[in-house]
């Protein structure tokens, strides 16, 4: 297997469509409804190095009666580019479209209708402000009721030239080279966000003042009155900490008046998100967690009645749920997620080894599962193994090989994740995947009680794989039981080819996720698809403190890093290689990224003789020195099992705490090939932390090569950043297994 075929397996599934966002519109005809459903996608370009967005629209056909009844779903027309757009909105009324589009070194605000291009602003002409923000942290735009007024948000202007500097020029020296804080990892050019409103009539544009001098405002909508807005306010005092990926940062909901006017709606100390409003306009959700701690962790739903100012708990943080019940909330509320009667509340979120697609009505607070779940073939499921013998942990395998389905409305897939993009007009627009089948988009009406809903497929996904995926669910042994949470267990999903073409046994790599509260859900995932397709098994773990397993489950990581997680992963290799005896127990790898790339170190120095080889994307290696670089130092503290506070100081006891949970203790026993994989912009685990892996490697001997990509961050996002590590990784396992 040579480089140029790597290469054309990870631009073949790398270059297939995700959608991003949906919107519908509707039609009464005398005899049916017509629905259309645009879609916008993103999809990488290998040939520009770049990703690209398009839009595709279908049109459906609905009973003028039963309109949950769709008769027919038309093929979508050719796709349509969508060049340079920042950000975009559809007006409620009119159907007209704002776009805050890129064009070179300018940002442009335009308004679209149905005879062309109605109204242009070039924002940065204006030099009212800096950039805009498109984010999903504080980005916006919103149209207010009337349609006569946008907003969105965007950097405070700068002083920067000689005329707008007022002071004298001993003090403009002196604050030329003042430090600006920023919101850390992929947020490096957020600093001061500013809340701007357009008057689309006289097209003047403002900053609205009035906003509390200690937060940076973000995530704004229009109230019903179009007098006022909603916005999240982070707290910047004593100073910031990174956003990104990090739900627990103390937050508050704000209403704030065009006048400047501003009071706090939410509670005091708390995390506040994605606050949405209901079509009535009567009632505003939004999510609350607490603060510090894990920095991801299960969430309430909560709502505000705006006529009695009564908030109430819609959804509550989940502990510890049963098996096959809803687990929580951890995930964002798209920005469409009301039924049309505002008594429904539709959202995703994960669910152990899935993501799955729930509904919640504010009257009962009753959470259900729409999510489809269609007979499957008998031929599809695969015998369960025996039974592993007592010395290794108990398991129970499921398969989920994916089989097609047809019935006469509808080609019927057991997907493993599903994600609500929109539901508008009670029609829901969902994405649904599994590790072997690409994301597609799928439609269904909200259902009435007690009914199922008729899911339709808009368009069949671009391939399904051949490959077989099995969940495998985990019990730690009693001596790896934490007494704190006890009873806990976990699972993973197994991904490998189907059918085997030789008779030899297949390697297995191990891929652990980062986070570490985050998840490995059953969906389609790039790296997974390429790693198989080229003749690999893999296993994707999700060790107790990955999220879709109950709030406890994410307690019981805090102080056990390096320990509990270590165990667990290794638990879950040992429970595949004893029920599937397709997979070679003398060729295994394991890789993963930031904390996965923790935990794949490891193992590597705590399990010498295991594994054959490693990579590691900006893995942490000495969470003692880790200390004082990263954007989120709380979670350096909190990880190792202690308070942080902004005024904390490191004490001997501490780093030597934080130094022993550290993969670097280990590294002298580390016998097996390491490929590390490091971001020069990374702020979140800077690079020194493998920089220092590599050096004591190199001192001892030991094979370990190490790609450096200087343009790039923690996520190592850039498409030629991801190809060129999907190429080396694999061709590292292939020389090594």
């Amino acid at each position: 297997m040579d480089a140029e075929q790597i290469t054309g397996v990870f631009g073949q599934l790398c270059s297939l469509s995700t959608p991003v966002s949906a919107h519908v519109s509707e039609e009464q005809l005398p005899e049916v409804r017509v629905f259309k459903v645009t879609a916008e996608w993103s999809q990488n370009d290998l040939v520009r190095g770049s990703r690209l967005q398009y839009s595709q629209q279908w049109t459906l056909i609905a009973d003028s009666n039963n309109h949950k009844n769709i008769r027919t779903v038309f093929p979508s027309g050719p796709c349509a580019p969508v060049s340079g757009e920042l950000l975009s909105e559809l007006s409620p009324i009119q159907g007209l479209r704002a776009v805050i589009r890129e064009a070179g070194s300018h940002q442009l605000l335009e308004i679209w209708d149905s005879h062309g291009l109605r109204k242009g602003l070039n924002l940065s002409a204006l030099s009212l402000h800096g950039k805009v923000y498109d984010d999903a942290q504080f980005g916006c735009l919103s149209w207010s009721e009337c349609e006569k007024k946008l907003l969105y948000v965007a950097e405070k202007k700068k002083k920067n030239s000689a005329a707008e500097r007022v002071c004298e020029e001993p003090a403009c020296r002196k604050d030329r080279s003042v430090y600006c804080e920023d919101w850390g990892e992929a947020l490096t050019s957020k600093s001061i966000p500013v809340i701007c409103v357009v008057d689309l009539q006289s097209g003047d544009v403002r900053a609205l003042q009035g906003v509390p001098a200690d937060v940076s405002p973000g995530q704004a909508l229009w109230a019903p009155d179009s007098q006022s807005i909603f916005f999240v306010g982070w707290y910047h005092e004593p100073f910031r900490l990174g956003l990104k990926f990090c739900s627990n940062r103390r937050s508050a909901l704000f209403r704030l008046e065009l006048n400047g006017h501003c009071e706090r709606l939410s509670g005091d100390n708390l995390s506040v998100s994605c606050p949405r409003l209901s079509p009535d306009g009567s009632v505003l959700i939004y999510l609350q967690g607490k603060v510090f701690g894990p920095h991801n962790q299960c969430l309430c739903l909560q709502q505000l009645d705006l006529k009695s100012r009564n908030t109430s708990t819609l959804v509550d943080v989940v502990n510890r749920p049963q098996t096959g019940d809803f687990a929580g909330v951890y995930e964002a509320l798209p920005s469409c997620c009301w039924s049309a009667d505002s008594q429904r509340v539709v959202f995703s979120s994960s669910c152990r080894n899935w993501k799955d697609l729930f509904l919640v009505d504010r009257k009962s607070k009753q959470v259900t599962s729409l999510s489809d779940t269609p007979p499957v073939p008998a031929e599809s499921y695969f015998p369960p193994p025996p039974h592993p013998p007592p010395s290794f942990p108990s398991s129970h395998l499921h398969q989920e090989h994916q089989r097609e389905v047809e019935d006469s409305s509808d080609c019927f897939k057991r997907y493993g994740s599903w994600k609500l993009v929109t539901v508008q007009r009670d029609l829901m627009v969902v994405c649904c995947s599994s590790p072997n089948t690409p994301p597609t988009l799928r439609v269904g009406f909200l259902p009435s009680e007690g009914e199922a809903v008729s899911w339709r497929t808009l368009q069949r996904p671009a391939m399904t794989l051949d490959f077989q995926w099995t969940i495998l669910d985990v019990t730690p042994p009693p001596e790896e039981d934490n007494t704190n949470y006890s009873g806990l267990d976990f699972s993973a999903v197994l991904v490998k080819p189907c059918p085997l073409l030789h008779e030899t046994r297949t390697p297995l790599v191990v891929f652990i996720h980062g986070g570490p509260h985050s998840q490995f859900p059953a969906e389609w995932n790039c790296t997974t698809a390429g790693l198989v397709k080229l003749g690999f098994a893999v296993l994707m773990v999700n060790y107790r403190g990955s999220t879709g397993f109950g709030q406890d489950s994410i307690l019981s990581l805090i102080g056990q890093i390096g320990s509990q997680d270590v165990k667990d992963v290794q638990t879950a290799v040992l429970t595949a290689l004893q029920s599937d005896k397709t997979l070679d127990p003398k060729r295994v790898a394991v890789i993963g990224g930031s904390h996965g790339g923790f935990l794949s170190c490891h193992l590597l120095g705590q399990y010498p003789d295991f594994y054959r080889a490693g990579a590691a994307r900006n893995p942490v290696i000495n969470v003692a020195t880790l200390l004082g670089t990263s954007d989120i130092v709380d979670w350096r503290y909190t990880s190792a099992g202690f308070q942080f506070a902004f005024d904390n100081i490191p004490t001997a006891e501490v780093l030597a705490v934080m130094l022993e949970k550290s993969p670097i203790t280990h590294a002298a026993k580390i016998k097996a090939p390491l490929l590390l994989m490091l971001g020069g912009k990374d702020r979140r685990v800077s690079p020194h932390q493998g920089l220092e892996l590599y050096k004591v490697l190199k001192s001892r001997g030991s094979p370990v090569r190490l790609l450096w990509f200087p343009d790039d961050g923690h996520s190592l996002s850039r498409l030629d950043t991801q190809a060129d590590c999907f190429l080396n990784t694999v061709l590292w396992l292939k020389q090594h297994l």
